[in-house]
């Protein structure tokens, strides 16, 4: 059977997000490799619908709309932020749906505490766009402060996400509600049994990248720290992202059939 891989987003965001993202890992997959980017609910395509409020809804909202659209497992799943809070959850309620799982920059509870999950330095800035209530282009900008560190093209990457910003409105409530889940989500203390990938930036200015690190640890899984890129990974460096992947997935020996050995 050809991997699929499922990408998931983070906070308000979505699909669109990606960028080129998607479009350079499907080149440097197999040719029979399947490569979706769904929305949860409350973002892109689907901002008109209610989002959960909890991880574990997030999970089976996505089940359900894959299952819908006639992808079943196994999954693979790559996944950021809040995105891979869900794919964590999904790890541990149904392993046996997932052959491997890429978390990039994301922070959990018991692991990480408070100032650490969401570092201070964004606290003032949080809150007087939640007052003023910015345009768009302001509230882009902001985002992109806060999460990149040398993006590419970066004001045609504002623009598109100006775009998306008006194509696909957020609402406050569905804000709030993600937010929420992602506060009080709190990871298993054992990691999955599923291989999983923890990738994540040094220079992140949204995340103490400590996060990544902590979980990574008490699980005991693979992990690689980009140098100097920001909280938005795949956007200030998606090579380097591809390039941990490919290498992992023959470490792991993820598409090597049965009674093969790698050379």
């Amino acid at each position: 059977m050809s991997p699929c891989w499922v990408l998931l987003r983070g906070l308000t965001r979505e699909q669109g997000h990606w960028g080129a993202f998607p479009a350079q890992l499907g080149q440097a997959l197999p040719a029979d490799a399947r490569l979706l980017c769904p929305d949860l609910p409350g973002n892109g395509a689907r901002h008109e619908q209610t989002s959960p409020d909890t991880v574990a809804g997030m999970v089976e909202a996505l089940r359900a709309d894959l299952s819908a659209a006639g992808h079943a497992p196994p999954y693979r799943l790559l996944a950021m932020s809040l995105g891979a809070m869900v794919a964590i959850e999904w790890t541990h309620r149904y392993p046996r749906e997932l052959q491997a799982c890429v978390l990039i920059n994301t922070s959990v509870r018991p692991f990480s505490r408070f100032w650490e999950r969401l570092r201070p330095r964004n606290y003032a800035t949080i809150l007087r766009l939640a007052l003023i209530r910015p345009d768009a282009l302001a509230l882009e900008q902001a985002v992109m402060r806060m999460t990149t560190r040398h993006p590419p093209q970066t004001p045609s990457v504002l623009a598109q996400w100006v775009e998306l910003r008006h194509r696909h409105p957020v609402t406050l409530a569905n804000a709030w509600r993600q937010l929420r889940a992602a506060m009080a989500y709190c990871a298993p203390l054992q990691g999955p049994d599923v291989p999983v990938l923890v990738l994540f930036s040094a220079a992140d200015g949204l995340v103490n990248p400590r996060c990544s690190e902590s979980l990574a640890r008490h699980w005991g899984v693979d992990w690689q720290r980009h140098p100097t890129a920001g909280h938005d990974l795949p956007l200030d460096d998606a090579p380097w992202v591809i390039q941990q992947l490919l290498s992992w997935q023959e470490r792991q020996k993820l598409d090597t059939p049965r009674g093969t050995t790698l050379t």
